[in-house]
């Protein structure tokens, strides 16, 4: 017969059985999913240990490789996979260790090893710091010891993927920082490419202290800022920005991302930033960091000081790696506006000079796409591409020129801009991050060091005010003049004596 007292739902049959059930299941789950953490947090924490324990020993093989043992040296490690290009941020790396070097002089114990990505050749060595020298003018000491990692076949293991890119490169970064520190474990390792990710590594499981000179923060306030506003650009896809439901999701991974960003940053014994801008920002970010400098990065500006004022050409220069962010359509779009608006400068033939390097097959295929861009806007002839050209075809250009361009968003400094001013170029930079904040600024007595820009008008009129007046014309001496005097903030000697001064003060060396 049908029992209806196994279905009444609050009668003493299976359901009511199962219904008082429910009552003890969720303090089950509470223990089991404490259990879960317990075991987790056991696993991780034996597993770290393990990690400190294999690499004190990698250590030991390492100070034994290096003959530091005998004269007790520290070995201080650089993370800059590209340490071979030659852009700003490998500028700021040589200098940082030539600065070693001089300290190596001056009776500190030190050496220094570089993890790089390239690809391994009995000449490498010399090869790079010949590279250093013609490139960039620096030349470091014989009597510090340097030693290239190479991580080149950990790079090639490593797909790259345009899903989660920030994830994506970050556990990239993370594999390879282990491939790095598994061969060479220093005392000291010291990111210089924004790679906070691998602090995991060498802070956690290495064990090393950690410093970091950063460029320009993985991510920002400023970066969720225009997936909140929906605003199209070369990291918010405008497929994107369109939809609402894309947009907030997208937001939810950024603030997830930056709170994991801010939590790695906060490992950091040292951190030097290269502007009050990127300052404002690694601090909101990297809360428990323990000391943060700001050290503008080094520019040559004691070469570029002879140049003359006067006498230079209707040339307007660009100085840049052709990444996407540096938006060099910009620069075309601004200049063909500007022909545009005054026949009499097509008449003149001013020029547009684009400098830069070429990082790989990407950045080269952006150039063809550049040249294809000014082909259209019917400017092919008043426009030159400079390529992967050494230091002194550079100054000679920023000789020659009469106006500097940079279009970067947010640029974190600018040593480009720097150069232009300390070469007497009129100076035309983009009106946010590190020269809006630190070098297009007014001289302490007022005086006028370049012009702001943001959109295509901006550009051109500023491009034309300045050809308009006339390369010697009263009004652009003095601001040639008021560029170069402001330059002098951020020479090669300032940021010595900084970089010295954070090394020491903060500790990271003992």
């Amino acid at each position: 017969r049908y029992n209806r007292s196994s279905t009444t739902f609050w009668g003493t049959g299976v359901s009511g059985r199962w219904f008082g059930a429910m009552f003890v299941m969720p303090e089950l789950i509470l223990h089991l999913i404490a259990a879960v953490l317990a075991g987790a947090f056991a696993v991780v924490s034996i597993g770290i240990v393990a990690c400190r324990i294999y690499f004190r020993r990698q250590r030991a093989i390492t100070v034994k490789e290096c003959g530091s043992a005998i004269d007790n040296d520290r070995l201080i490690a650089f993370y800059h996979p590209n340490c071979s290009a030659g852009g700003g941020g490998e500028r700021v790396l040589w200098k940082a260790i030539q600065c070693l070097g001089e300290m190596r002089e001056a009776g500190l114990h030190i050496r220094v090893a570089i993890y790089t990505a390239d690809e391994p050749s009995t000449s490498y060595s010399k090869d790079v710091l010949a590279h250093a020298n013609e490139r960039f003018a620096i030349h470091v000491s014989p009597s510090l010891p340097i030693t290239f990692v190479h991580i080149y076949e950990a790079k090639k293991r490593i797909a790259t993927s345009k899903r989660l890119s920030m994830i994506a490169e970050s556990a990239g970064t993370v594999r390879l920082a282990w491939a790095a520190l598994v061969q060479h474990t220093p005392h000291v390792y010291i990111d210089t490419t924004g790679c906070a990710f691998t602090f995991i590594i060498a802070k956690i499981l290495a064990g090393c202290k950690v410093g970091a000179y950063v460029h320009y923060p993985t991510i920002s306030t400023d970066m969720l800022n225009l997936v909140w506003t929906r605003r199209p650009m070369y990291n918010n896809d405008a497929q994107v920005a369109a939809s609402a439901i894309k947009s907030y999701a997208k937001l939810m991974y950024y603030t997830i991302f930056a709170l994991c960003y801010g939590a790695v940053g906060s490992l950091s014994d040292l951190v030097m930033v290269n502007s009050s801008w990127t300052l404002g920002h690694i601090r909101f970010l990297w809360r428990l960091a323990s000391r943060i400098f700001v050290v503008f990065p080094p520019c040559d500006t004691k070469s570029l000081e002879h140049l003359p004022l006067k006498g230079r050409e209707d040339v307007i220069i660009s100085i840049g790696q052709f990444r996407p962010e540096k938006d060099h359509q910009l620069q075309l779009r601004s200049f063909a506006e500007m022909l545009s608006q005054n026949k009499d400068l097509k008449r003149r033939r001013v020029k547009l000079v684009l400098i830069g390097s070429c990082r790989g097959d990407d950045d080269t295929s952006r150039v063809s796409e550049l040249r294809k861009l000014a082909k259209d806007l019917d400017i092919e002839e008043s426009v030159e591409f400079v390529l992967n050209q050494p230091y002194p075809v550079l100054k000679s250009w920023l000789g020659r020129a009469s106006i500097g361009i940079h279009t970067m968003w947010n640029e974190h400094f600018g040593i480009g801009v720097v150069e232009m001013q300390a070469a007497g170029l009129i100076t035309i930079a983009h009106n946010s991050g590190g020269p809006k904040a630190d070098i297009i600024v007014p001289l302490a007595g007022g005086g006028e060091t370049g012009y702001l820009a943001a959109t295509v008008n901006d550009y051109a009129n500023a491009m034309e005010t300045t050809l308009r007046h006339g390369s010697d014309s009263k009004e652009n001496m003095g601001i040639r003049r008021n560029g170069r005097e402001s330059s002098k903030r951020f020479s090669d000697e300032v940021f010595a004596r900084e970089f010295k001064e954070a090394m020491v003060a903060s500790g990271i060396l003992k």
